[in-house]
């Protein structure tokens, strides 16, 4: 199974909402969502780190300015001879700009063998992550659910899937992450599938369940 593709994505959501009718109800309200894929490498892993707490447009923001400030060419020797100067002329904060050096220093060292990531089980993949300074359990389930393609991953801790889930069901309080990932449980194999559809009902803009303002769009990605 694939989540790659604007088929394959439809595909896994049809088969879930034959056994979901809230997710049906999703998508005859929202439609199908498109396919979300990164591409594994460097490049995703720091989108990852400036994506952390901050807004979409805002991650996007550093994001264009690092390109700029590199000219394109976004190494791991390039980030580690521009140091902290560079990331914090971006407008990193220093903990991001830490974060970012740590991941290239990793990589610049062999120590992150991010290609290797590929051929590796969900849950080494997921204690390699983790061991960089930066990066926790959502980190390392978004790289798995969008660069790796593992498609029963379901980052439940995102705020924007507990607040889709809750519109799904209707409920009265978003879900914690715990209570999220339980709940989830009956779409797998194809919980990553489910996420995506979680993230388009959470950037739809409705109004919430209490009738208040509409919620920004959200992403999961820069």
């Amino acid at each position: 199974m694939t989540l790659r593709t604007q088929r394959a994505l439809s595909a896994a959501l049809d088969r879930l909402a034959e056994r979901d009718a809230d997710v049906a109800s999703a998508l005859a309200r929202f439609g199908h969502p498109a396919p979300r894929h990164r591409e594994p490498g460097l490049e995703t892993l720091l989108r990852i780190v400036m994506a952390q707490q901050v807004s979409v447009a805002a991650a996007a923001t550093l994001w264009r300015r690092l390109e700029t400030a590199l000219t394109g060419e976004v190494t791991a020797e390039r980030l580690l001879e521009g140091g902290t100067p560079l990331l914090r002329g971006i407008g990193m904060s220093g903990r991001k700009a830490d974060y970012a050096l740590g991941l290239a220093g990793a990589v610049a060292e062999g120590r992150l063998d991010i290609e290797g990531l590929a051929t590796r089980d969900d849950a080494s993949v997921a204690r390699e992550i983790t061991a960089l300074r930066g990066f926790g359990p959502w980190s390392a389930e978004i790289y798995l659910l969008f660069s790796l393609d593992r498609v029963d991953v379901f980052p439940a801790d995102d705020l924007a899937l507990q607040v889709g889930f809750q519109r799904l069901r209707r409920l009265e309080r978003r879900p914690s992450g715990r209570e999220l990932r339980a709940a989830v449980e009956p779409w797998s194999p194809g919980r990553g599938a489910g996420a995506v559809l979680l993230w388009h009902i959470y950037g739809s803009a409705t109004l919430d369940p209490a009738g208040g303002a509409p919620l920004v769009s959200g992403e999961p990605l820069c």
